[in-house]
């Protein structure tokens, strides 16, 4: 009577077609069930050949009728490398996507070049959200240059784990993930792309984030390896586009918007930050930087223009001292704008997906 370890430890004698190593050693058998001279047995071949399970089923069958097995059933699965990496790519997909099923919409903040304040804009855009009455998550997704754990006074934090998960900073009622509370603030990230997406990937994956109706994620500038990891491993509610008035900066705001388009993400509107400065002695408007270029770039485009925010020494200081704008001094008229920049992507998040964002509140 043979058991489930004999027939295991028989399979160890059969080679893979053209290999000295065994096909349990190569990780093909994939289900057991042996009793008396009956067994069922699966194997999973990836190959680039089309006959390779023809090919090893007789060394099978012969190695187990030496065991005493004259009812078998054998099932043998082949697929080609690029199926395989397709349902291994699924699969790593659909268990991100569990791990967020508590979050009803993920939004990305990107730019195209960076120094357009795009990690300024996104902080202050949760919080916004989050008094409109929002369950607000914040994930800082800029891997070579992690800022929030300065910009929201987490400096030197670590998070908690707890049931195999990382439990999240909390800043004022909004959820917080960032690689800066993991390394120190003055380490270099030098990592290539595939470091990128694994590090992505278990920030979205193996962090509780829970019960949330906004996650945003703060992107790095640019359209490299983490803006397609991103893209590919959420099923993004929306991408938001942050840029300057000037043509320089429009010009890659324009390719990241473009991006998001060629991957199916749909861009929920664009934000013109640094859109004149505010003089606190006189009172005038002065465009520096030009005023307009993202509205008309916006319109070009066919998306929404989502607002426009003034150089302002508040929101400057608010970044660098851990005291969003929207929390600290929510009376100044950049914290409104910033507030009504949050009416607008509710608005558009509706429009777009047909379903009023829970608790919604104005």
């Amino acid at each position: 009577m043979a058991t489930k370890e004999e027939v295991l430890q028989k399979l160890r004698s059969v080679p893979y077609p053209g290999y000295s190593r065994d096909i349990v050693s190569f990780g093909l058998v994939q289900e057991v069930a042996a009793c008396g001279d009956m067994a069922t047995l699966k194997l999973e071949l990836v190959t680039t050949e089309g006959k390779a399970g023809e090919r090893l089923r007789p060394s099978v069958e012969q190695a187990l009728r030496e065991l005493g097995i004259t009812k078998l059933n054998l099932q043998i699965n082949e697929k080609t490398a690029a199926q395989a990496q397709a349902e291994k790519q699924a699969a790593r997909q659909a268990a991100t996507d569990n791990s967020l099923a508590g979050v009803q919409y993920k939004i990305a903040v990107a730019s195209g070049k960076g120094g357009v304040g795009k990690s300024t804009v996104a902080v202050n855009l949760a919080f916004a959200l989050k008094t409109l009455g929002k369950k607000v998550g914040l994930l800082d997704a800029d891997i070579y240059g992690p800022n929030l754990p300065m910009m929201l006074g987490l400096e030197g934090q670590q998070p908690r784990s707890a049931n195999r998960k990382i439990v999240p900073l909390e800043r004022d009622g909004v959820k917080v993930m960032s690689l800066g509370f993991l390394a120190p603030g003055d380490t270099a990230v030098i990592w290539r792309g595939p470091l990128v997406g694994r590090a992505l990937e278990q920030m979205l994956r193996d962090v509780a984030w829970g019960e949330l109706d906004f996650l945003i994620i703060d992107l790095p500038p640019g359209t490299g390896d983490a803006q397609l990891t991103i893209s590919q491993k959420l099923v993004l509610t929306g991408a938001i586009i942050v840029s300057t008035p000037q043509p320089v900066a429009l010009s890659d705001a324009m390719k990241g918007l473009r991006m998001f388009q060629k991957v199916n993400v749909p861009v929920l509107g664009v934000i013109e930050n640094m859109s004149r400065f505010l003089c606190p002695e006189c009172g005038r408007e002065h465009d520096i930087f030009g005023y307009g270029g993202a509205r008309e770039a916006a319109q070009r485009e066919g998306v929404r223009f989502l607002g426009d925010l003034p150089i302002t020494t508040a929101l400057r200081v608010g970044g660098d001292t851990g005291a969003p704008v929207v929390l600290a001094q929510p009376q100044l008229e950049v914290a409104r704008r910033l507030v009504n920049v949050a009416q607008n992507v509710l608005e558009e998040v509706e429009a777009q997906t047909g379903v009023m964002p829970k608790r919604f509140v104005l």
